[in-house]
């Protein structure tokens, strides 16, 4: 329940009483389990974060494939996993959004340098490999930002919205497979393109 309030209404307007209300529990819950809203808040988010794939996750995907454009693949059907299953449509994106877009205190220590930035360097290693270009390499880091932003729009963009622009476009699970295919093919095909001129101007 505290999620959903959180999601609906963000950090500052979600009240201790309505959470509870909602839950059905006495209104001294909140701060006898979790010392007041900052603390329930931080468990919500720590929730959230542990529905998506981990750095334990990802790390393990990594290590199992030796090619880099493989490793992007088996990251992408994570990825699509998650595009197209139930959680799209719960409380847990829209609370990691809001977090996102108006960081809370919390964010810095519970989502960016525990799984974040981690999760980032990895990526950025293998987008390296891919591009045949060292890791500081400006076009490294807008080629990660490239094959990210696909994503990150339809992660954590209002699934209705995505559905009324674009409403040939299917994220149910049955269509996983040809998405992923699609997404990587454009990927490769970009990070490929950029690879080529810098490695030819350099």
């Amino acid at each position: 329940m505290a999620g959903e309030v959180f999601a609906e209404k963000g950090v500052a307007a979600a009240t201790g009483f309505e959470i509870c209300r909602r839950a059905g529990v006495n209104t001294a819950a909140v701060n006898y389990y979790f010392g007041g809203m900052e603390g329930l808040y931080e468990a919500v988010l720590i929730e959230a974060r542990g529905r998506l794939p981990n750095l334990e996750t990802i790390s393990a995907v990594v290590a199992e494939n030796v090619e880099p454009r493989e490793r992007l693949r088996a990251i992408v059907a994570l990825a699509v996993g998650v595009l197209t299953g139930p959680m799209t449509r719960s409380w847990i994106l829209r609370v990691l959004l809001r977090e996102i877009v108006s960081p809370s205190p919390a964010f810095e220590r519970l989502i960016l340098a525990a799984e974040g930035i981690p999760k980032l360097r990895l990526f950025k290693t293998m987008i390296a490999e891919i591009m045949n270009l060292p890791e500081g390499h400006p076009a490294v880091a807008q080629g990660c930002i490239s094959v990210l932003a696909p994503f990150q729009l339809m992660l954590i963009g209002e699934r209705s919205i995505l559905e009324r622009a674009y409403p040939e476009l299917s994220l149910d699970p049955a269509d996983a497979p040809a998405l992923i295919e699609r997404m990587v093919t454009f990927a490769l095909g970009g990070l490929a393109a950029v690879a080529e001129a810098e490695n030819t101007s350099g």
